[in-house]
């Protein structure tokens, strides 16, 4: 029986007549099968019969298909991969060694922002149709500025994006076309730029330009007033859940209370660690989350609102068990949507092991998640159930730590 609270199974696929192995993750894209667009963007790279490629980016590379294909296809090539995912990151090394590849290096990255080159030869893509039109252009221009002369992104797209893909390649300076296919609700292209027409590298991340910035907002909470800088791709982004509605609500109920060390996994657009620290100004503040992109916004926010950068610490990974040796009075957080029970259980032992002394737990999800977890608190012993509330079809926790020694 696989231990991985997030495992959902191990798909097979023969590509070039290589047999491979993915675990997967229900909550990565494509968990029951490699899916027929990364199946459909590789067909078409063999078949456009290009030299062996040396150096291969893939952008987003989800639990490692496209990138692990291609450095099963190209042993002696040097394969990077990135995600802003910590899961996704994280299945990719598990799959590089469950198939036996060596020189792959993985890691997150929001967008292009942490690259670690900028001199592959094929930079491949299985883009995702929620990016938003503004990231998907940013994607496939920017791309000019991590390719060698002569490289090639090869990218494929569901088909409703077909036209907007081919409008923005057809308007960047420099860019050809060398091959455009449809098949089974996709779209490939492959194009690449001449160096004749390559303006200057941004000097400024994607981030810092606003590339995934939304709009700015004021949010008014009863007598709390906060400013925003809201994210594409985010939820709450005009508006909370009823979920982190019953944690603002709880965070106001504790009073004058103090607290000086705060954890908050999953934090969103931000809103819960804005209000935490515009209530309570904890000496430390730390943002724990798979995505990339709420990391950055959480902490933006924070600072916007006048939070020190030097009490926010930022943790970009699975799971809340930093081992940084912190406890916290305070873990607060939402559960994500797709989160598992058995993820959900492991958050649980993990916060209970990051707790101080007289120490509490907020959480809040939906209303079955909600239930399962405090059956699960009641089994197991490890923390106390203070409180209880739900609120059309959500739930909330609050918990409190055992008394030391019982």
């Amino acid at each position: 029986m696989d231990t991985d609270a997030y495992y959902h199974k191990t798909v097979n696929f023969r590509f070039m007549g290589k047999d491979l192995r993915f675990r997967t993750s229900q909550q990565l894209f494509s968990s029951h099968d490699i899916d027929s667009g990364t199946r459909f963007l590789l067909r078409t790279i063999v078949e456009a019969g290009y030299p062996p490629f040396q150096r291969i980016l893939d952008a987003g590379c989800g639990y490692g298909p496209l990138g692990l294909a291609l450095k099963g296809l190209y042993p002696a090539g040097l394969v990077h991969m990135f995600d802003r995912d910590a899961l996704a990151v994280d299945y990719t090394r598990q799959n590089a060694k469950l198939n036996g590849l060596e020189d792959v290096e993985i890691y997150g990255s929001l967008g292009y922002d942490d690259v670690k080159r900028n001199d592959f030869d094929l930079i491949v893509a299985n883009i995702p149709d929620h990016a938003g039109e503004r990231v998907i252009t940013y994607l496939l221009q920017e791309a000019r500025y991590y390719l060698a002369p002569g490289g090639i992104a090869a990218i494929v797209v569901v088909t409703p994006l077909e036209g907007m893909v081919g409008k923005v390649l057809a308007e960047t300076p420099g860019s050809e076309i060398l091959l455009k296919r449809n098949r089974s609700g996709h779209a490939v292209f492959h194009y690449r730029f001449s160096q004749t027409k390559t303006p200057e590298k941004p000097v400024k991340s994607a981030f810092e330009r606003g590339v995934y910035r939304r709009q700015d907002i004021t949010m008014r909470l009863g007598e709390l007033e906060y400013k925003m800088q809201m994210a594409e791709g985010l939820p709450e982004f005009d508006s909370l859940s009823y979920g982190s509605e019953m944690l603002v609500k709880s965070l106001g109920a504790m009073g004058g209370g103090e607290i000086k060390s705060a954890l908050v996994f999953n934090p969103g657009q931000g809103h819960i660690a804005v209000v935490l620290w515009k209530l309570f100004e904890p000496e430390s503040i730390m943002l724990v989350d798979r995505d990339l992109l709420a990391l950055k916004y959480s902490q933006l926010n924070l600072e916007l609102n006048g939070c020190p950068p030097d009490n926010i610490n930022v943790f970009h990974q699975v799971g809340i068990e930093t081992k940084s040796g912190a406890e916290f009075d305070l873990i607060i957080g939402a559960l994500r949507g797709d989160e598992s029970k058995e993820a959900g259980f492991l958050l649980l032992d993990e916060a209970a092991g990051l707790l101080a002394d007289k120490g509490t737990i907020l959480i809040s999800g939906g209303s079955t998640a909600i239930t399962r977890l405090a059956d699960y608190v009641r089994s197991q012993g490890i923390l106390r159930v203070k409180g209880r509330e739900k609120r059309r079809g959500y739930g909330m926790l609050v918990l409190e730590g055992l008394d030391r020694g019982t």
